[in-house]
């Protein structure tokens, strides 16, 4: 099968006219495998890597089945829901949405993407007008039906992407519910990186006689992947993942977090030391988080930190680098993450900084991906220039309170002699570097402390 091509899946032509205009030619391994056994009906159960292709692999037999249900009319009777995709996140409910939209613009197909975070009203009135092809996250879709805005009665094919991700969020009762709403004869398509036995146990309650895929060794990490670890204490890991982004010559870098607030904090210290970086989580709005995501895609984020909320369903086209700040404490969760580069048959970076504390989850991970990471030796201390300056750099401040007055010690605005000094109270951004008390601070930002001579 290396040597098919799209035309020869027996693809209709608006939908390879459609691929041809995304700049796809040859079916990677999981499409040209999946995509005739969806055409035939078969139940199906495929596992690949992440970045292979999954998304096609079940979307474009899929809306080659809908065609003989496409329709210009505008009447919502005529675009009955007849697809289901579920999937675990937001995130990966509008990447999805958008490969089935461009997969079908040259047909009457309808699809429309709904998910948690953003007023359910807004949502509404587009279901209501009726589409073929629905993706949505499990808790969203419950809230629809209970409000009666979509109906499931005439869904013929049921997918479940990222599987083994629904059920480690918990979404095992809410797929319950939804798959006893769903009509007893239709198509079901189960796609996951992983296939844990949680996820076979699933299977095997709602998939009939399925045919297995597999296309690579389960939870195996792409070949296209030079993975690294550097070997780092806590404290140590912000200097040596600012050390890496300024060494790199990647365009864009993912760098994953544990916790929220790590996230942020990161994301607040790289922007102060001069990096276009912002932070995607959880307690981030919708909006917020896909403000976020446009401005990493257009460039105009360079540094993007993430948790594991990212981990799936962000694709961006040639990501070159992944770091991981903080590795994951579950093995599967770092061939996700890692699984943003190396895509599509791009080579891409992965780094992972892991202090003492960490290095059990090393030897997980090292077990699941079946070989040892390579150990990075440590990078050589940055090159720092001492500023010179030829006279006294002056600073204009406000002077400070005292105690709990509000009146300042001076009223009047004056003038200081510049003193470089860690724990200043005044910023001023400085693309030097200084020696202070016998020892060099980077380059980029100098704090400047102002000597006060109070009465």
């Amino acid at each position: 099968m290396n040597n098919i091509s799209f035309a020869d899946l027996n693809l209709a032509p608006e939908i390879l006219r459609a691929l041809t205009e995304s700049g796809y030619t040859i079916p990677t391994p999981i499409q040209a495998q999946a995509i005739p056994l969806v055409l035939d009906g078969c139940d199906l159960m495929a596992g690949a890597q992440t970045g292979t292709g999954k998304t096609a692999a079940f979307a474009l037999p899929m809306l080659q089945k809908l065609l003989p249900f496409a329709s210009a009319s505008p009447s919502p009777a005529r675009h009955a829901v007849r697809a289901l995709i579920l999937v675990p996140t937001r995130e990966l409910a509008i990447q999805v949405e958008a490969s089935v939209k461009a997969y079908a613009k040259h047909s009457h197909l309808r699809s429309l993407v709904v998910f948690g975070g953003v007023d359910i009203k807004t949502q509404t009135p587009q279901l209501r007008a009726g589409v073929e092809v629905l993706v949505a996250t499990p808790g969203r879709l419950l809230d629809h039906i209970e409000q009666k805005s979509v109906q499931l009665n005439q869904v013929q094919m049921l997918v479940l992407d990222e599987a083994d991700r629904m059920l480690d969020m918990g979404f095992m009762p809410d797929l319950k519910r939804i798959l006893a709403l769903l009509p007893k004869q239709r198509q079901n398509l189960m796609f996951s990186a992983t296939f844990s036995a949680e996820i076979k146990k699933l299977s095997a309650e709602f998939l009939v006689n399925p045919r297995l895929i597999e296309v690579a060794r389960s939870n195996a990490a792409s070949e296209n992947i030079t993975q690294k670890v550097y070997l780092a204490g806590h404290a140590e890991k912000h200097a040596l993942l600012a050390q890496l982004l300024r060494g790199s010559d990647a365009r864009q870098a993912l760098v994953f977090t544990k916790t929220k607030l790590t996230a942020s904090r990161i994301a607040r210290q790289l922007q102060r030391e001069g990096f276009a970086a912002d932070a995607i989580h959880g307690d981030k709005s919708q909006l917020e988080r896909m403000q976020a995501l446009d401005a990493f895609k257009s460039g105009k984020v360079t540094v993007l930190i993430a948790t594991d909320v990212a981990a799936r369903g962000l694709d961006i086209d040639q990501l070159p680098l992944v770091i991981n700040y903080e590795i994951p404490s579950a093995a599967e969760d770092y061939v996700h993450r890692i699984g943003r580069t190396g895509r599509a048959g791009a080579y891409g970076v992965a780094i992972s900084l892991v202090a003492p504390e960490e290095e059990k989850y090393l030897v997980e991970i090292e077990k699941l991906i079946k070989c040892q990471i390579q150990r990075a030796e440590p990078l050589p201390p940055p090159v720092a220039v001492r500023a010179e300056r030829s006279e006294p750099h002056h600073v204009k401040i406000r002077a400070p309170h005292i105690g709990s007055s509000k009146k300042p010690v001076h009223d009047a605005w004056f003038n200081k002699p510049y003193e470089p000094s860690i724990g200043a109270s005044t910023r001023v951004n400085e693309p030097v570097a200084a020696k202070v008390s016998g020892r060099q601070i980077p380059a980029l930002f100098v704090r400047r402390k102002v000597v006060e001579e109070n009465n």
